[in-house]
């Protein structure tokens, strides 16, 4: 049961991962898997919309902000399965997500494909830290002062 469970952590991790990559990147490495996966049989690959729920910080409770347009995908490998869902409306994202994911599930290439989601979270998380220090050059420091009547 605890090893279900470390794995659909690391499913969750990867797949949050692919959906922030740059969609073309994605494809691309989907694409070089496709000739070790075998039979494909694509169950869904659509647009939807979906609800985006949202955590209130101060009392903690949970929200629902809107609908985002959202595309997925959904596909088999034999036994393996892979499903795969992004904002927008791209669903060749979605699906090259769902290809990776069937064949993560199915152990096929599984040091390329951690070495392709690894690297992209470094990326990721590059592309954050240059973010975050833009957003911290724009900091204003505001001195207050107390009138005296």
């Amino acid at each position: 049961m605890l090893r279900v469970y470390q794995e659909s952590i690391e499913q969750s991790r990867c797949l949050s991962i692919l959906s922030r990559a740059p969609a073309e990147e994605v494809k691309r490495f989907a694409d070089a898997l496709i000739p070790q996966l075998g039979d494909i049989e694509v169950l869904h690959n659509r647009t939807g919309l979906a609800m985006l729920p949202m955590r209130d910080p101060v009392e903690g409770i949970t929200f629902y902000l809107g609908e985002v347009l959202i595309a997925e995908a959904h596909v088999s490998l034999g036994e393996s399965e892979g499903y795969a869902a992004c904002l927008g409306r791209d669903v060749e994202h979605a699906l090259a997500m769902a290809l990776i994911d069937a064949a993560n599930a199915a152990h096929l290439a599984p040091d390329r494909i951690a070495a392709f989601v690894e690297s992209q979270a470094a990326r990721l998380e590059e592309a954050d830290r240059r973010l975050l220090r833009q957003v911290e050059a724009t900091r204003v420091e505001m001195e207050t002062f107390e009138w005296q009547t």
